[in-house]
Formats: C-alpha cells, structure tokens, sequence
C-alpha cells in the first residue's frame, strides 16, 4: 500500500501542486491534518468530490479501492473553482455542486475505473478553466511557509491594508491568514530535516511555537493527537 504523488502537466504547474493516487485506503485509514490545500478526488467509485481546505483532522474510511486526485496550490483555489475557497472550508461536495456544467465530466470520472484515466479528465477540466492564481494569496502562503511573522506585518511587507489581505486569502486559500499561519507552523514542524535529532522544546521553537505547551496544544486542535504520536506517524509514512 502507498501513496505517491505526481508532478502536474506544464500546463498545470501554476495552479496545480500534484497529481497524487492513494492505495492506502484500499484496506485502511488514513488521518489528513491540514495542508492549506484544496483537492478534487475520486474515491474510486461515484463521482468526483471537492475537498476543501481543512481546519482539523479528518480520518479516512477505506473504499476498497485504490483514490486518487488533483491538488490545487495555495492561492489557486478560488479561481479554479470559480467561487470564494472558504464556501468549501471543512467540506466535501460533489463536483458539480461546485462546477453546474461539469455534468458529463462527472460522469465520465465516475464511471472510468481506472485512476490513471480519472486524473487525465480531471487535471484536463482544472486546464480547461484557464485561470492564474492570486498573486498576493500566493505570496502571503509562501512567506508564512518560511517563517513565523505577524499578519499585520506580512500585510505591510506586502503594500496592503490587514483587511484586503484577509479578503483575498480567505478568497484565494480558503483560510483567513491567521489560520493559514498556524497550518504552515505545522508544516514547519514536519519537515524539519534535524528534528528527529532534537528535543520536543527545540522542534517547537524552531518551527515558530511560543513554548513546547504551546505546540501541543496546537498540535493537538489540528491533527487530534499529541506532538509525539503526530510525528511518529508522519515519519512511518514518509519512510
């Protein structure tokens, strides 16, 4: 079981972070944590589904069946999906509840039966939309990825007033900006190279918590579970 991750067509670089197929929930769970992400995903029966980007864990079923979707990046959602990211913060509606004209696309996705054709229709419809992504949303994530700054001050690095930025990445993202800052603390956390090598204290200070209770704390409100079981996890499944 696995799930490998594919890099989007030339065509898709801008608004598409990858293409990804998951056979892990052939047979089992799987926890999401939040990634600031917006997806379109098959489940391997039915039609296809929009993801929106998530505040909290989400456990996945199994389906019996190997998954597999589009990855819209940070900042590209809104203009893909032709509405505001937030109208679909924390859900998962059917494709055309989003996209009225995608009918046919539907269809064809829910009835292909092979993940390889699926993502084809589906990274095509994303390119048939034609759109950019919003440079200041795309700007704002890519900066609070980086490092722990405050959102009036990312506000003013970036020449806007706090409430246009919280309008457009709400827009773009899905997430007002603090909330996005807390998403990329703890994708900080994650990806830290030395971190298997440091002490808990010394993880949450280098990815930007106040204090090791402040990290279990967030920790805990977005993935459900403690600073150690979280990072045990994450190193088992990229290993």
């Amino acid at each position: 079981m696995s799930y490998r991750e594919f890099r989007a067509p030339t065509g898709l670089l801008p608004v598409v972070a990858c293409l990804w197929r998951n056979d892990t929930l052939v047979d089992g769970t799987e926890r999401v944590v939040p990634d600031g992400c917006v997806d379109l995903v098959w489940l391997g029966d039915g039609p296809p589904l929009v993801v929106g980007p998530d505040t909290g864990p989400v456990v996945w079923e199994p389906t019996g069946v190997p998954t597999c979707g589009v990855r819209l990046r940070q900042g590209a959602a809104g203009n893909v999906l032709g509405l505001p990211a937030s109208a679909v913060r924390d859900l998962q509606v059917p494709l055309t509840e989003v996209w009225p004209e995608a009918g046919a696309l539907s269809e064809q996705v829910a009835t292909a039966g092979d993940t390889a054709e699926c993502l084809r229709l589906l990274a095509g419809a994303v390119l048939h939309r034609r759109v950019t992504p919003d440079p200041l949303a795309t700007e704002a994530a890519r900066r609070l990825a980086d490092r722990e700054i405050r959102v009036a001050d990312l506000a003013a690095e970036l020449g806007v007033g706090e409430r246009q930025l919280h309008r457009r990445v709400t827009a773009a993202v899905g997430y007002a900006p603090k909330t996005l800052a807390r998403v990329a603390r703890l994708r900080r956390l994650i990806g830290a190279d030395e971190a298997p090598t440091m002490s808990l204290a010394d993880q949450a200070l280098a990815a930007g918590y106040a204090s090791q209770a402040h990290m279990t704390d967030e920790v805990h409100r977005l993935t459900g579970v403690t600073p150690v079981r979280f990072l045990e996890d994450v190193r088992l499944t990229a290993a």
